[in-house]
């Protein structure tokens, strides 16, 4: 879903890298620097105050705006609150040709894509990533939420230690009720593989879509069959077939919560570490470097996974 065309035209000539944006009511000045991204309800941008680089997202629609302010600050209630960027200021602004917008500041969330994370990194990493959001999704849908428009754009690495953040709750909904905004590749609706209904197993649905992204970034039509395309699809990544079942269940719906598949994944990690040992025992006196090798996908997975949690 994309914003209206004449209105993005006009945002763009309204809000240019130099534009200050006052606050009508708080009186907050920012410097805009550049255009972080855009949806269908508004623009993101990086912005300056105070020589500190926060995000600013804008739009017209207060309605649309102040149901998002509304879920960031719910999100900032829910216990651990790294759901989302902390919300820092909401506002109006009038611009200097007359049109009303309503603006909110978050923090800056500086990192890089999933994706060139992974390819960067190696796909040892992709069960750290998976574990850490479902976490996430879990404490979410606990708290009456679904996030909707869960895509790879929504996401970001961190470093330091390396943790997945999202940077957008613009999709975000009540748990019950049709999702309010989505984008079709993630969309299980697309793909003729379950309803619009918020509920945890649409997030799941996209969760699955996010990975496959990763090896497909230009993305793939659904076909005549769209079910026998996704799970070919899946099929045919590698790195992804140790958690292929988990996976393809998440696609068709299957589990109730986001718990059910993280208890699932914790599970092959641990047996994929028993047989790393049974191999390190029986080949460390012959090939030495061999337990360096194999080792990846489970004490990096599991150390790295437990470390977040105490983050």
């Amino acid at each position: 879903m994309r914003m209206n065309e004449a209105w993005k035209k006009k945002h763009n000539a309204e809000i240019r890298p130099g534009t200050t944006i006052t606050g009508k009511w708080h009186g907050k000045r920012y410097v805009i620097k550049k255009k972080l991204g855009e949806g269908a309800i508004g623009s993101v941008y990086l912005c300056e105050v105070n020589g500190r680089e926060k995000a600013l997202k804008i739009s017209d629609n207060r309605t649309s705006m102040t149901v998002e302010v509304n879920v960031l600050k719910s999100l900032g209630k829910v216990q651990g609150n790294r759901l989302g960027p902390s919300l820092l200021d909401v506002d109006d602004w009038i611009s200097p040709f007359g049109t009303a917008y309503t603006f909110y500041v978050m923090e800056y969330l500086k990192g890089e894509p999933l994706s060139s994370f992974i390819q960067r990194n190696g796909s040892e990493w992709l069960g750290v990533f998976m574990l850490q959001l479902l976490d996430d999704l879990e404490r979410l849908h606990a708290s009456g939420w679904v996030f909707g428009d869960l895509k790879t754009e929504n996401l970001l690495v961190l470093h330091a230690p390396p943790r997945v953040r999202w940077i957008d709750v613009g999709g975000t909904t009540q748990i019950g009720r049709a999702i309010k905004e989505y984008t079709e590749f993630y969309d299980r609706g697309y793909w003729k593989m379950g309803s619009r209904k918020a509920e945890p197993s649409y997030d799941l649905f996209a969760f699955v879509m996010i990975f496959l992204n990763i090896y497909y970034p230009k993305r793939f039509d659904k076909g005549l069959e769209p079910e026998k395309t996704l799970l070919k699809r899946l099929h045919d990544v590698k790195p992804l077939r140790p958690y292929i079942v988990p996976l393809k269940k998440a696609l068709q719906g299957k589990y109730a919560s986001s718990a059910e598949m993280k208890k699932e994944l914790m599970l092959i990690f641990y047996q994929a570490q028993k047989r790393t040992n049974l191999r390190k025992n029986r080949r460390k006196e012959s090939m030495p470097h061999f337990f360096t090798e194999v080792i990846g996908i489970t004490v990096i997975a599991i150390g790295y996974y437990l470390f977040s949690l105490l983050l």
